[in-house]
């Protein structure tokens, strides 16, 4: 009985104190949560207040940070991480990716990235990425650009990419670090965003569209790969060099230059480069580029 009272299921009786009803399990609730629901109230007030205290330090702490940190190193993978779904957030028209080595991604991570540029693109935000040729040839890359491309993203490859970047807006861009790390460079400073989304923009312009790969002619790029890796034989790159170019794997680069020296009938690289030149199939670096989806 005790228990019953102190859980406001049972009242006593005002007229016999050794009488009592029983409560409805839902006023009894309602009652002894009462106290409780007003703190809570309280409590989201004071925090309501606190944030906007805070909240009128902001354009304060960033027009001193846009001056005094233009150029930002961000360490740690898990820094990096939280600065691009921030920066992601707060995007209000346009990000900008490049994306070397489109020819080895992993599935998850490609669900992942689904998810974020999913949200993104149904608040409206433009999205535009650039991929290496080899993303074509990729199975997990195939289907990431194929069901983002149907919600409004936009694709395009190249034989060769100038690095890696994310742009945000025009007024944010995250490249990577120079030691090879998980670190990000975070650049707020507006002439080196300008000059950064220019890069892309010439680079955008030269590319090749991709939303769907198995209509897209596979062939011509290929082709297209083939004949950079020529370009790279003749100039001298080793091996090594010429698989960071590409976005490829090492094994997959020297797969293609073994196939490239069978057919052109060529004991060296230097006679390989020598005989496609013989053979008109090495463009000249005056003859320009055939135009986006030609």
């Amino acid at each position: 009985m005790k228990r019953l009272l102190a859980a406001g299921l049972v009242r006593q009786s005002p007229d016999d104190p050794g009488a009592g009803f029983a409560v409805a399990p839902e006023q009894a609730a309602e009652r002894l949560s009462a106290p409780l629901e007003a703190r809570i109230r309280e409590q989201q007030q004071d925090l309501a207040a606190l944030r906007a205290e805070l909240d009128r330090f902001v354009p304060y702490y960033h027009q001193r940070r846009s001056r005094t940190a233009a150029v930002e190193v961000v360490e740690s993978l898990e820094e990096v991480r939280d600065a691009l779904n921030l920066a992601s957030a707060r995007c209000r028209e346009e990000m900008l990716t490049s994306q070397p080595g489109g020819g080895s991604r992993v599935p998850a991570a490609m669900e992942e990235a689904l998810g974020r540029d999913r949200a993104m693109l149904e608040r409206g935000i433009r999205i535009r990425t650039l991929y290496h040729h080899t993303a074509r040839f990729n199975g997990p890359s195939q289907a990431y650009v194929a069901a983002a491309s149907a919600l409004g993203a936009r694709y395009r490859t190249a034989h060769e990419l100038f690095g890696r970047l994310i742009a945000f807006d025009r007024e944010l861009a995250f490249i990577p670090v120079a030691d090879g790390s998980w670190g990000a460079v975070v650049i707020r400073e507006p002439s080196t965003v300008a000059y950064l989304c220019e890069i892309f923009e010439q680079t955008w312009d030269r590319a090749t569209p991709f939303a769907d790969a198995a209509g897209q002619g596979l062939e011509q790029v290929a082709r297209e790969v083939d004949e950079t890796i020529l370009q790279l034989l003749a100039a001298g790159l080793k091996d090594e060099a010429i698989a960071r170019r590409l976005g490829m794997s090492l094994r997959t680069t020297r797969r293609h230059i073994a196939d490239i020296m069978e057919e052109l009938d060529a004991t060296s690289r230097f006679q390989a480069g020598a005989t496609a030149v013989s053979r008109g199939l090495l463009r000249s670096a005056a003859e320009p580029a055939p135009p986006a989806g030609h």
